[in-house]
């Protein structure tokens, strides 16, 4: 009879250990689409911040040209006033650029730290499988030992 109850806990207690063994490959898939989510919202950032970086260089560039002709220079001919508008534009070039750089950087690392939690989800999944078939072959033992055979 207790033998019995023995067995019975063992078929719990794995049954148990599955369960943690799935919930933590739940818990792994809402971190990863979280992780995933968040790769999304840091790209709309990165966009928004080009643009309003692009709208900062129209307004300057707009300011810059129309100070210069304030100032009686032309701005088509003048070698002076070409070279720095430019330079601004390579400025801007270089903005744009390292913005879009750090989005793709930061992209990756979402995509592999997701990649990562996916794994650790399914490593905790098959982990809690052999812990269970343990408990299950141990229970197996315990009532095969203590159980009473017959004279």
């Amino acid at each position: 009879m207790f033998q019995m109850i023995g067995l019975i806990g063992s078929v719990v207690g794995a049954a148990g250990q599955m369960a943690a063994g799935q919930a933590a490959q739940e818990a792994a898939k809402l971190n990863a689409f979280n992780i995933k989510t968040d790769k999304e919202i840091n790209k709309v950032q990165a966009m928004q911040q080009a643009r309003a970086r692009k709208e900062e260089y129209d307004l300057a560039t707009s300011a810059n040209i129309a100070a210069f002709y304030a100032a009686g220079r032309d701005v088509g001919s003048d070698k002076s006033v070409q070279a720095f508008l430019e330079r601004q534009k390579d400025i801007v070039g270089s903005d744009l650029g390292r913005i879009a750089r750090q989005q793709n950087i930061q992209g990756m690392k979402s995509e592999m730290s997701a990649m990562a939690e996916k794994r650790r989800g399914r490593n905790a999944y098959t982990s809690s499988l052999f812990s269970a078939a343990g408990t299950v072959a141990q229970g197996l033992y315990q009532y095969e030992t203590t159980k009473v055979k017959p004279e």
